[in-house]
């Protein structure tokens, strides 16, 4: 590879996470360390209190689930006691509770408290760990890509979880341009395509167009809380309202162990009846009877045309979608030119049915689900970084939500509507609602809804110094300025006096700088620790096939030293040294067993030298 520094571009998924790299100008997807090109999104806290990312967390899922999160990504960014977040709490075996200043949401493991953020770095350093391993040398920059539907906190709450991952990350990007831009690397098309984009947690529609090498969104709708979960879900009320119907009223919904087993089973038998029609759901002793009864089984027989039936409102909600942002673009189904599938739900045959039929054509098989977002980002990555004019990108992208302000009565006022394309400006203008109004308190708001309340809150600010005059008199200008990167400016000005006041709005992820500081100084220590646990893991191996060396050349050394007149005392000597350094090896001493070590190798040379025939020295210590 040329390029002076490695890159990564990373789809930080709900179910699981992918790292793409470009080499020699060709996007390709980096293996894990354990070989695997999929890592779960799953952390967990074990029981001796030790972290686990991955495979391994999933793995210990089911007898840990209190203390296992997945599915962080449906959480990272959300207010407290949002619907959203209600929904989570009454599902999910671990806890949740609100951040220190109530607005977040805190994941609750290991009996400790940690922010959403925190939980995302966890996968996202894997990722690097993995990348670092791939390459051989450290990795810090990325592009990292989110559902097209988050808002300025949930994007803000992931580049925070990059930042603690130790990644600079080079720009957020949305889910399906990362992946229409993989799609159309290196091909020279021009035509309007739709990804339709069903992963495990978020759903996403995007309209764009190609031409060439610029990608133009024309259209973003989506619903952050709709994908694989909720399927997973319908499966699983299936087989629990099933078996407390066979087994007297048993709720399985009170074992967090039987729960996770069942969500196991049902994800499972749902992958399965993407390729065949029947799937065996076999979990034996699954819940106790009670009164020294035989434990209880579930066995059922779960068939596509079943599945297709409990999951047809949420593959229904997914059309509604698609449906709504080509209305909002104003284009027909049969303009689009390709339907890419993107995201591991999409393998799903009846999601494949519903979506041929409401584009009135086959949807493209050219791309892979899972890895092609990562990919994408990868050649964003590898484009910003080290551009080429022959294979400039140039991604026009759109504002996902209306941006706006709150007006009297509670009401959301639109400055700039959604799928505008970014940069842009805007200025509408309000008057005032009070007699004698001398300052008015700007709220910036970004959402969906017409009540205020129901959408999310960006930033505020009071403009003072009004004109004292009748209601309705003083005219206020608000101008919304949005730049490439998606910073949000906004100002306003009394039009009479000239009086202005203005505000960056920073989204906030629900850390303050100061709790983002101490994670990361947290995380500095973790490392350290973590590299001296390598270095005595490495220091521990090499002592111990010291150690079989020389106790397989003691009978010899022993027999050698009864025919000499010197060192009668070395095998004695050597015993000492031996048990110092396993006594350095059980206290986890890294610096005793560094003096251990040396004292190792000479009492070895001494031995070798001894069974070869030679004599000790007259001062010689093993």
């Amino acid at each position: 590879m040329n390029e002076v520094e490695p890159f990564v571009g990373i789809d930080l998924g709900t179910t699981n996470s992918v790292v793409a790299t470009v080499i020699d100008g060709v996007p390709r997807v980096i293996a894990g360390r354990s070989g695997q090109l999929l890592t779960p999104s799953i952390v967990a806290v074990a029981r001796n209190g030790k972290r686990l990312v991955g495979h391994i967390a999933k793995r210990q899922a089911i007898t840990n689930a209190e203390n296992t999160v997945y599915a962080a990504k449906r959480l990272i960014g959300r207010r407290w006691g949002s619907k959203e977040v209600e929904d989570a709490r009454q599902v999910l075996p671990y806890s949740l509770v609100a951040g220190p200043e109530g607005h977040d949401v805190r994941v609750v493991i290991g009996g400790r408290t940690f922010a959403v953020p925190e939980v995302s770095a966890m996968v996202l350093a894997e990722l690097k760990a993995d990348a670092e391993a791939f390459f051989g040398r450290r990795v810090t920059k990325a592009v990292v890509t989110v559902p097209a539907y988050f808002n300025d906190g949930q994007r803000q709450a992931t580049k925070d979880a990059g930042r603690i991952a130790g990644l600079e990350v080079l720009r957020i990007i949305n889910e399906p341009t990362s992946a229409a831009l993989a799609y159309g690397f290196g091909k020279q098309m021009e035509k309007k395509v739709v990804v339709f984009d069903l992963g495990g947690g978020t759903f996403d529609v995007s309209i764009l167009d190609i031409g060439k090498s610029v990608y133009d969104v024309v259209a973003v709708g989506g619903d952050t809380y709709l994908g694989g979960e909720d399927f997973d879900r319908r499966v699983m009320d299936w087989l629990t309202f099933s078996f407390a119907k066979e087994n007297g009223g048993i709720d399985l919904r009170q074992d967090k162990m039987a729960l996770q087993r069942l969500k196991d089973a049902a994800e499972k038998a749902k992958i399965e009846l993407s390729a065949g029609t029947a799937s065996g759901i076999h979990l034996p002793f699954l819940a106790s009877a009670g009164d020294g009864k035989s434990a209880l089984h579930l066995e059922k027989q779960l068939t596509r045309e079943k599945l297709e039936e409990l999951t047809q409102e949420l593959v229904d909600r997914c059309i509604a979608v698609a449906e709504r942002t080509l209305k909002d673009a104003g284009v027909r189904p049969n303009q689009i030119g390709d339907v890419l599938l993107v995201g591991g739900m999409t393998r799903m045959p009846r999601v494949q049915n519903a979506v041929r039929q409401f584009f009135g054509r086959e949807p493209s098989r050219g791309v892979h689900p899972e890895e092609v977002v990562a990919l994408g980002a990868a050649i964003q990555a590898h484009s910003l970084l080290y551009p080429q004019k022959d294979r400039e990108v140039l991604l026009l992208d759109v504002t996902p939500q209306n941006l706006g302000i709150l007006v009297v009565g509670g009401y959301f006022a639109t400055v700039i509507p959604k799928n505008t394309t970014v940069p842009t400006s805007e200025t509408h203008t309000f008057n005032t609602v009070q007699d004698s109004q001398t300052s008015v308190r700007i709220a910036v708001l970004q959402g969906e809804s017409e009540k205020a309340i129901e959408n999310e809150l960006l930033g505020e600010f009071i403009l003072d110094g009004i004109r004292a005059a009748p209601r309705g008199e003083v005219e206020i200008e608000v101008t919304f300025d949005i730049s490439a990167d998606g910073i949000v400016g906004v100002s306003a000005k009394d039009v009479d006096t000239g009086q202005r006041q203005s505000i960056t709005v920073t989204a906030t992820s629900g850390l303050t700088e100061d709790e983002l500081r101490r994670i990361l100084d947290e995380n500095l220590d973790d490392l350290l620790e973590k590299k001296q646990s390598g270095e005595f893991e490495r220091r521990r191996d090499r002592v111990q096939a010291t150690i079989a060396e020389i106790e397989a050349l003691v009978p010899t050394v022993t027999a050698a030293l009864a025919k000499s007149k010197f060192g009668k005392d070395a095998v004695q000597k050597a015993e000492g040294v031996v048990a110092r350094t396993r006594q350095a090896i059980e206290a986890h001493d890294l610096a005793q067993l560094a003096t251990a070590e040396e004292q190792l190798d000479r009492t070895l040379q001494l031995f070798k030298g001894l069974a070869a025939g030679g004599k000790p020295s007259a001062g010689g210590e093993a």
